[in-house]
């Protein structure tokens, strides 16, 4: 029997899970780390804490599932996409990694703006210059700590240096490298133009792979570690979205998922090259070669539930633990006894600024419409409303570039809650199903491998063959009605407070 390894490097931690050709999990392992914010707006995690997470899960994962290393044949990694680590001649780490949701890079963002033009910078890299991107980050260590850039030899991003530890490559995929915003996108390589404009040594990059792509095989000193076999085969693998729709299925046209996990993304494939000339969504090169993705981004989705239940929810915490369940299973009964609506309570997600279809760093979260009456169960609902309206913020856009998906897959944490997936099909006006393997981006970059392993032709048919959904959760049409009143109003807060965010930036 052969299995595919996929491994899964988010923001909160690192899931790995060993599969079966067909699809079926036999063992799973995470792994958590921490995130730093040394300064408002400011998101930094250290590289080590990814690869020892990648080495015990494993570790973990080949010892709970008695599996012989050698019928591992190959394995992908997914991970948080736009996140700068930078190395030196010798390979180590020259400072920890700027990630996705850090806001710190605006200037820089002008900057490119100003000497690429944005409407040029769009047509090379289908987005224009935003703060997550991985090429301000660079810009913004060239500007601040010179010294560091001075040092610097290589650029990978997160799962990319997870590859380099597991073996010794330096190689990314055009999934994620369309995030790092120096890919030149309709064409799936790295934009000369734009590298000599902003003058960045191309040497820097890592070469670029499609993402079933073989890249390299684990090294004898990662063998040791984590017990793998030398020949087990690396695929290019893929940015955590374009992970979570392959995991899902989503590698034709017409087909579309929402994830909620730290970030939130609605996401439809398209064979053919699609760009929003406003900039307001994300076009990508996707894990299916020779096609691309378009996304809707929501930064603060799961991070807003977590950040309530970690700053507010103790008690809901305690109990979970003694009870030996999940907490957000507590969350969500609690937020299921507050009505639609909330008891007219509305929360923007904007903790971490925005991106679709704002594209403002200096937004910040709120709750309004609170009154005395309001509990936490109103609170954690309107959390998740919020969210949910977001994202529908996301699938708008999307709808106005003539993408109408007729069903949608959730995944992610916060996929998994069925009132979650109710709002998000009452809100959409389409069905939302899952999978019936939740472990999604994981699942997507083992189909990658089992692809680059030669166990299947092509992404969609492995895709078929792994891949079962279950049944899906309609729309309940007087619920719509709610919440399209609700929705209307929530729309009225961005641009009503868009200028007293920015004056709540500027004070000191």
């Amino acid at each position: 029997m052969k299995y595919v390894l996929g491994i899964d490097l988010g923001t909160s931690g690192t899931k790995t899970v060993l599969f079966d050709r067909e699809g079926r999990a036999q063992a799973s392992a995470l792994v958590e780390y921490p995130m730093y914010q040394p300064h408002n707006g400011w998101a930094e995690q250290d590289p080590q804490d990814w690869y020892q997470a990648a080495v015990s899960t494993i570790k973990q994962v080949l010892q709970k599932s008695g599996v012989d290393p050698r019928d591992v044949v190959s394995l992908g990694i997914s991970g948080q996409m736009h996140g700068l680590v930078m190395l030196d001649e010798q390979g180590q780490v020259l400072r920890r990694s700027i990630i996705w949701c850090d806001q710190r890079t605006q200037k820089e963002c002008d900057e490119i703006h100003e000497r690429v033009g944005r409407e040029r910078l769009i047509q090379i890299t289908a987005n224009p210059a935003l703060t997550g991107f991985t090429l301000s980050k660079l810009l913004w260590v060239r500007n601040h700590e010179p010294e560091i850039y001075a040092r610097c030899a290589h650029i990978l991003l997160p799962k990319d240096y997870v590859r380099f530890m597991l073996t010794g490559d330096y190689a990314t995929e055009v999934s994620d490298a369309s995030g790092m915003q120096m890919l030149d996108v309709p064409n799936r390589c790295w934009s000369k133009e734009l590298l000599q404009i902003l003058d960045i040594d191309e040497s820097l990059l890592a070469k670029v792979y499609e993402s079933p792509e073989v890249t390299g095989h684990i090294s004898d000193e990662a063998a040791q570690l984590t017990g793998l076999s030398t020949a087990t085969l690396v695929v290019g693998g893929a940015g955590d979205n374009a992970a979570a729709a392959v995991g899902t299925g989503v590698v034709e046209d017409g087909t579309a998922f929402t994830t909620i996990g730290t970030s939130g993304v609605v996401f439809a494939h398209t064979s053919q090259l699609a760009i929003d000339p406003k900039g307001r969504v994300h076009t990508f090169c996707c894990a299916v070669p020779g096609a691309w993705h378009v996304m809707g981004v929501t930064q603060g989705a799961g991070l807003s539930l977590k950040w309530f239940r970690d700053q507010f929810c103790g008690a809901e915490k305690n109990a979970a633990n003694q009870m030996g369940v999940d907490p957000y299973d507590l969350l969500n009964k609690e937020a299921a006894l507050s009505p639609i609506g909330a008891n007219k309570l509305l929360y923007a997600p904007y903790l971490m600024g925005e991106r679709t279809p704002h594209l403002d760093a200096d937004c910040r979260g709120m709750f309004f419409g609170l009154s005395a009456m309001h509990t936490r169960r109103d609170l954690l609902r309107a959390v998740m409303e919020g969210v949910t309206y977001s994202l529908a913020d996301c699938l708008g856009v999307l709808h106005e570039m003539g993408v109408d998906p007729a069903e949608m897959l959730a995944c992610g944490g916060g996929g998994r809650s069925p009132l979650w997936r109710q709002m998000l099909a009452d809100v959409f006006g389409c069905p939302v199903a899952t999978t019936v393997n939740t472990e999604g981006p994981a699942l997507g970059v083992a189909i990658l491998a089992g692809v680059g392993a030669g166990l299947y032709t092509s992404v969609p048919e492995a895709c078929h063959a792994m891949i079962h959904k279950n049944p899906a959760q309609d729309p309940i049409p007087e619920d719509q009605e709610k919440y399209r009143k609700f929705y209307d109003v929530y729309r009225q807060l961005y641009p009503a407070n868009k200028q007293v965010f920015k004056a709540l930036a500027a004070a000191e």
